[in-house]
């Protein structure tokens, strides 16, 4: 499980810079929703390992908050991409 959750945590930030590097917004919106996705994946191992005792109750929800802030970022830059016009 910790080796999926380390997997999943690396392809956030990956699949945003890959997404940034390509160069076309439509790229980079489809490479963040990607991102996202490795999000949810993250955050359901998470609950996993709270739910299965893995985890301390204490170090469980400090490490959720900090996921649902890279959540929240990466939901409003999505947002704030796909509501900019696309240039000529």
């Amino acid at each position: 499980m910790s080796l999926q959750m380390r997997r999943s945590v690396a392809s956030i930030p990956s699949n945003i810079t890959e997404g940034y590097g390509r160069k076309s917004k439509q790229e980079y919106i489809h490479y963040l929703y990607v991102a996202y996705g490795s999000y949810c994946e993250f955050e359901t191992q998470l609950l996993l390992a709270s739910d299965l005792d893995y985890i301390k109750k204490e170090k469980f929800e400090e490490i959720f908050n900090m996921a649902r802030e890279v959540e929240r970022m990466l939901k409003a830059l999505i947002d704030s991409l796909e509501k900019k016009p696309l240039k000529p």
